[in-house]
């Protein structure tokens, strides 16, 4: 991959983004960190946007701080969603398509990081896995028609993370009943995040189906709560300290490489995009390399083929 950015020495910024006017947007996670610096940037630009989060009184209080910034004209509105249970998922999506029939981008951006203890799900799923990897296989599905009529976009945000542990799918032992490890069970989550976009990418093009774009991107090392929400003292302690250091950036530039994904005309699907600096983990934003692994196919396909069996939703493709 060349390493010139096709956005220039800058890199992508948001100054690229045009009126967005007449334009929906649903976002995860959007009640700090990069998920609240893209709904900002969105609704700057005249976008309608559905926030999709667990807590009420938290995503109340998000809305209310962009309505003080971007004044109360703005068109915003939240959807109480866990992504840990498949039914509140299932419930939120229902009332996304009531609320609107095309969606130009769902931005998959909701996390949890480095789970210090193994914590299942309603579904009996690994925690990180079920939050970051099974809740937005199912969302994406339930609301793809909406997405197709759009003729609009999936945006998964990833993590570098999917690199720095498991470098596949324990598909013997998913949930990690032995050998729990927090940033082992957090990369693979991660990863398949991932490997579903290009696998997704691949059946869309089999059934014919070119309107619908899908995104791998990630925030590089951001200055977020991410860790603090789910992390042990031990990993809040050490990216406590990072936060002081040049290895991170603002919140508001980790979400370019998803804004850019959501927004930017004529991207490579193929690509993956996040910071191109120092270890990608800050600088200009624009495609930079992904390790092979993530585009394993015999992994990915059956990654796939296990997601429509766990979560009981077929994408009919």
């Amino acid at each position: 991959m060349s390493t010139v950015n096709q956005f220039g020495k800058k890199g992508w910024t948001p100054d690229r983004i045009k009126d967005l006017s007449g334009k929906t947007f649903v976002i995860t996670g959007t009640t700090s960190g990069t998920g609240f610096e893209a709904a900002r940037i969105l609704l700057s630009k005249g976008a309608k946007l559905i926030m999709l989060n667990r807590k009420p009184k938290k995503a109340a209080d998000s809305i209310a701080s962009l309505k003080q910034m971007l004044g109360n004209a703005i068109e915003v509105t939240n959807i109480t969603m866990d992504l840990s249970d498949q039914e509140s998922v299932k419930k939120a999506a229902a009332e996304v398509l009531e609320k609107t029939d095309r969606i130009d981008a769902l931005m998959c951006n909701g996390a949890i990081a480095q789970v210090p203890k193994r914590e299942i799900t309603k579904e009996g799923w690994e925690s990180q896995m079920g939050v970051n990897y099974f809740g937005h296989f199912s969302l994406q599905a339930l609301l793809f028609p909406a997405i197709e009529k759009a003729m609009g976009r999936i945006v998964v945000v990833g993590s570098l993370g999917y690199d720095m542990g498991i470098k596949t799918i324990k598909f013997n032992d998913l949930n990690w009943e032995k050998d729990y490890s927090p940033n082992n069970a957090y990369s693979q989550s991660k990863l398949a995040q991932i490997m579903s976009v290009y696998e997704l990418q691949d059946r869309l093009k089999a059934a014919g189906i070119t309107a619908v774009k899908v995104y791998a991107c990630h925030p590089g090392s951001s200055r977020t709560n991410l860790i603090n929400t789910s992390g042990s003292f031990m990993m809040k302690m050490i990216f406590g300290l990072m936060k002081l250091s040049p290895l991170t950036q603002p919140a508001e530039n980790g979400a370019y490489p998803e804004l850019m994904c959501a927004t930017e005309p004529e991207l490579d699907q193929s690509a993956f995009y996040g910071p191109t600096g120092r270890s990608n983990w800050v600088g200009p934003v624009g495609a930079h390399e992904l390790k092979a692994h993530a585009k394993d196919k015999e992994v990915s396909r059956s990654l796939w083929d296990l997601s429509e069996k766990e979560t009981g939703i077929s994408w009919n493709l």
